[in-house]
């Protein structure tokens, strides 16, 4: 970055830190200045404009001090580079004039901690091939400098060459293991997060917080109830349940795998909550079916002081739908403004969700049309359900309709639509709908069941043939069969004509 010159006085320095107005995040200069100008006052202001992302105002401040004679240090470059990977759309910009001043004074390679931050600043951007070109380069390495490139890695989907950094690692830590795993948790890929856990046991390495925090979500959507009983043993025997975060992963880790008891247990035994852990235990009673006690929990939150957002009423008026409480939902419904909560469009679903539970189609069509956005595939989803509840052709049809008017992508809905009509008898109006269907080369993707085994999951769908104990499974399944029918029970499929 090219120095200006000037023939004016040199720019004064910033002002003392107890001047900074922290709650606007602006800096005032006409105030009075710091007695005295040094590296480390200029850096502290630079430092405080880019945690407020105002990168520009930062910039300035650097050519000014400069201006002033001062010369930055490894710390106000460690600064700005962060600055300009937390902010990226402004960085971008900016981040590779700063490394070029850094490199012209020999800091990119030779200082480990600007030379990381220049790494994970690419990174951040995007430029793997530029962040592994500064990591050659560099000098000295050190374990966050390899977790930095690694994590850039992973966050841009190069998962063979993070696993080809994390091998050659001369010296790992937790941190190391944990940028891995998370990484896989970030992009749904959760089997291989549960297996580079399994890993990091077999290897010896312990976990800290953020590795079980990271291990918990991919269980959660795993659903591997076992090896989430293990780790919570292992968070009691190691002290970690003072943890608010970890407490509240537990909570919905629970409540994802289906046991609530669990979860109300955690949470009734947290010493300290907060918001996230109202919102998680009420978000997972009233997914699991139990929306009275969703209701209460929502009650004594606020009996406690505690503000509900925009989370909680997701979850209270999730609870009301699955209820059926009609009018509960609507009063909630209204008094988000009280909380000065503008309804979002999962509001707007949970209540045309209210509706449709309830047999009342005309209002929940009344509730899309008043909505002050586009209703998504969800809400239009809910609407289908109903009509085929309800037995209502028509009122899909026109529904159809109105798919077509807002842009949608309609093929899950013909499969809907086909259903209804074969559900109501009207073979010719299923037929034509499958016939469309295949015109346009869509196949109804099939369900899939889920069960976990001694902590492994397997994954089957019907007419599955693929898993290497089928032969077992439907011979048990066609035994529970002959005996079901013993009793007067049918089926609609004969498994044994499935295998």
């Amino acid at each position: 970055m090219a120095t200006t010159t000037s023939n004016q006085h040199p720019s004064p320095p910033p002002r003392s830190y107890t001047e900074y107005d922290d709650s606007s995040g602006r800096q005032n200069f006409s105030l009075k200045n710091s007695s005295h100008s040094n590296t480390a006052s200029w850096t502290w202001s630079i430092s405080l404009c880019c945690k407020n992302g105002r990168l520009s105002e930062a910039i300035s401040l650097f050519t000014r001090m400069r201006e002033s004679g001062i010369e930055p240090n490894h710390v106000t470059f460690v600064e700005l580079f962060a600055g300009c990977a937390r902010f990226p759309s402004q960085g971008v910009l900016l981040g590779p004039s700063l490394h070029g001043y850094a490199r012209k004074i020999r800091l990119d390679h030779g200082d480990v901690m600007v030379g990381t931050a220049i790494v994970d600043m690419y990174s951040k951007f995007g430029e793997l091939g530029l962040a592994r070109l500064c990591f050659d380069n560099m000098c000295l390495k050190n374990k966050v400098t390899w977790n930095a490139l690694i994590n850039g890695c992973m966050r841009w989907c190069e998962f063979d060459e993070a696993i080809e950094l994390f091998d050659e690692m001369p010296e790992r830590d937790a941190v190391s293991w944990t940028v891995l795993i998370d990484g896989f948790v970030k992009n749904g890929m959760f089997h291989e997060a549960v297996l580079w856990f399994q890993h990091m046991q077999f290897m010896g390495q312990l976990p800290d917080f953020v590795t079980i925090i990271s291990v918990l979500s991919a269980v959660a959507n795993l659903g591997t109830l076992g090896l989430g009983l293990w780790l919570h043993r292992y968070i009691i025997s190691h002290r970690l349940g003072v943890s608010v975060r970890i407490s509240n992963s537990l909570i919905d880790m629970y409540c994802r795998c289906g046991y609530v008891e669990f979860a109300c247990q955690v949470f009734e035994k947290m010493p300290k909550r907060n918001i996230v852990s109202w919102n998680t235990i009420i978000v997972g009673l009233a997914c699991n079916g139990h929306s009275m006690e969703a209701l209460q929990h929502f009650h004594i939150m606020q009996s406690q002081g505690v503000k509900p957002d925009s989370v909680t009423f997701t979850g209270a008026l999730t609870a009301c739908s699955h209820a059926g409480l009609v009018h509960k939902g609507q009063v909630l419904f209204d008094s988000m403004k009280d909380y000065n909560i503008v309804p979002r469009i999962e509001h707007f679903g949970c209540l045309v969700d209210l509706y449709c539970r309830a047999g009342r189609l005309k209002e929940a069509m009344m509730m899309v049309n008043k909505m002050p956005m586009k209703p998504n595939e969800v809400i239009l989803g809910s609407l289908l359900s109903a009509c085929r509840a309800c037995e209502d052709i028509n009122f899909a049809e026109n529904l159809i309709d109105h798919i077509h008017d807002l842009d949608h992508r309609i093929s899950n809905f013909n499969v809907l639509l086909s259903n209804i009509y074969a559900a109501n008898g009207s073979w010719l109006g299923a037929a034509d709908m499958r016939k469309k269907l295949k015109a346009n080369g869509v196949q109804k993707k099939p369900g899939i069941s889920v069960i976990e085994v001694n902590g492994r999951i397997h994954e089957f769908f019907a007419g599955d043939k693929s898993h290497a104990d089928s032969e077992n499974v439907y011979f048990v399944l066609n035994h529970l069969s002959g005996e079901l029918k013993q009793y007067g029970h049918s089926w609609e499929t004969d498994f044994l004509d499935s295998w």
